[in-house]
């Protein structure tokens, strides 16, 4: 019965089964050994990060309560290593900067910032759940730092040269923890975007600075060498703790088991991490056309300068000290200060000021690099920002032209009255920002960036006028340089060459193109359209 039951199968079923059953006798053996050997692998990769959390759960855990109790080894050895290793650089000025640069990387200001900038580039992209893994690991560490130092209450070390002063207590050291987790949390989110020499570089990188970071809080004399472990060590546990609840997100998603360490938390959206697209050839040499470019900012930057002095000079020592009201109008508004006038010329003047220029600066990199995919509008506003710079400091070191005669609202003021760096800054970036939007963008909408292009410099300009920073003068020589430069970086950089954003149409559901994708007209576009 069984072989007339076999018999009646059909023939594409029994050759199957003949198949099955010869590879099983000829090679079958070794094609199980094979899949259990790669099983195997698979759970040693999976075993090795697991093993690593929990050492270092271990290690932050005997730490904490060694600390706590105040054990009389791990206290002698803390503080004969915060003694010597902070005499290393004690007295060396030129190490204690260098060290202070490095920890100020691990401050929170730097950290939030690095995180922020990121989770804005992962949600312009779509990358939701990337975004908030950042946001929650980064809060995590932010919320682990007071807890535990308020936990164990150790003091901060005292040394025989204190080079810094730190705040609160000392066990975790918060820079150490702050650090390992917000670069080690972007680490691992954009680890699928680097391939080959650039995958060991960004993780060189990442691990140098952490390690670079840790060591001058002990530099610094404010942490012990325990206190750097122990954050290292809880840093590394919580790392864990929030990549092993990325991997359910993805279970409940049905997305495969990842061993991050090696391929990042989400290895699917590599297209989406990558920063930008390699420029299109625009024919000829691609260096050689950089080059080009390059020498020709350089002359245009010179020659605008060389106008610039050119003007101040003539103002200064040509002029009868009342060109423009240079003398009528600082003491017009000297005369005429209110309380509400001075709160806001300050408010003006601090967003016209180094720190809030870099900041809008910054953002809109990261804003249009995210959006754009192309380094071509980061080029534009990093080139117009530091010639600003450049050409300022040039020009107030050539003039030496004196501040007004009046009272000053702002004091010990570093560098002379002409041109206004303030202006310069403002005028330059906010048009810039403007050129690029209106150049990118789509609707109506975008025009409404003339207005910041327009009013800041205007406010700018009166705040520091009335606060008695400078001449009439001053201001017009700001407003000269950013027109010239503007001009001449748009037309040699063309910051808008590679195309306007397109929104997806709504016929098209919302639906997302490969990364990289150009848009052509009626597609669901999130990159850019052709080159004009």
């Amino acid at each position: 019965m069984p072989h007339n039951r076999l018999t009646h199968l059909p023939a594409q079923y029994l050759r199957m089964h003949e198949v099955s059953v010869h590879g099983v006798n000829a090679g079958g053996l070794g094609s199980f050994g094979s899949m259990s050997s790669r099983t195997l692998g698979r759970r040693r990769r999976s075993l090795a990060p697991l093993a690593a959390v929990t050492a270092a759960a271990l290690i932050f855990a005997v730490l904490l309560v060694l600390v706590r109790l105040r054990w009389a080894p791990l206290e002698s050895a803390d503080h004969g290593a915060a003694a010597g290793i902070n005499g290393l650089i004690a007295g060396d000025a030129t190490l204690v900067a260098v060290v202070k640069a490095v920890t100020w990387l691990g401050s929170d200001g730097v950290l939030w910032a690095v995180v922020g900038a990121a989770a804005i580039v992962l949600a312009l992209r779509r990358q939701w759940r990337l975004a908030v893994y950042l946001l929650v690991t980064g809060a995590g560490a932010l919320i682990l730092d007071p807890v535990l130092k308020s936990l164990v209450g150790r003091l901060r070390p005292v040394v025989a040269h204190p080079i810094a002063h730190g705040i609160g207590n000392s066990f975790p050291s918060g820079h150490a923890l702050g650090s390992i987790v917000c670069y080690g949390a972007v680490l691992l989110v954009f680890l699928p975007a680097a391939r080959g020499r650039w995958r060991t570089t960004f993780i060189t990188v990442t691990v140098a600075l952490v390690a670079l970071i840790g060591i001058s809080r002990i530099l610094l004399g404010v942490h012990y060498l325990s206190d750097v472990v122990g954050a290292w060590a809880v840093g590394i546990a919580w790392l864990g703790l929030t990549a092993f609840a990325f991997e359910l997100t993805r279970d409940a998603a049905g997305l495969p088991v990842t061993d991050p360490v090696t391929e990042g938390l989400e290895p699917e959206a590599r297209a989406d991490l990558r920063p930008a697209q390699p420029e299109p050839a625009t024919g000829g040499s691609r260096i050689g056309d950089r080059g080009r470019v390059a020498a020709g900012l350089v002359v245009a930057w010179v020659l605008i300068v060389g106008i610039v002095i050119g003007l101040g000079e003539l103002i200064t020592k040509a002029g009868n000290g009342n060109v423009l009201g240079d003398h009528t109008i600082p003491h017009w508004f000297a005369a005429h200060r209110t309380p509400g006038g001075d709160r806001w010329s300050l408010l003006f003047s601090t967003l016209g000021a180094t720190q809030a220029i870099l900041i809008v600066a910054l953002t809109t990199c990261v804003v249009f690099l995210a959006v754009t995919r192309h380094w071509r509008p980061v080029i534009f506003i990093a080139t117009v920002m530091a010639g600003e710079l450049a050409a300022f400091l040039t020009a107030a070191a050539v003039v030496k032209r004196p501040r007004p005669d009046v009272t000053r609202l702002d004091q010990h003021l570093p560098t002379s009255a002409y041109p206004s760096g303030h202006e310069a800054a403002t005028c330059c970036l906010y048009v810039a920002v403007a050129i690029l939007v209106i150049g990118h963008a789509r609707g109506w909408w975008r025009w409404l960036f003339l207005i910041p292009a327009v009013a800041m410099p205007v406010l700018v300009a009166i705040s520091r006028m009335y606060r008695g920073e400078h001449h009439p003068t001053d201001i017009l020589g700001s407003l000269l340089f950013a027109a010239l430069w503007l001009a001449a970086a748009t037309l040699l950089i063309r910051p808008n060459s590679a195309g306007r954003v397109q929104a997806a149409p709504a016929a098209s559901g919302g639906r997302r193109q490969p990364a990289g994708a150009t848009a052509v007209p009626g597609s669901a576009a999130r990159g850019t359209v052709p080159r004009r």
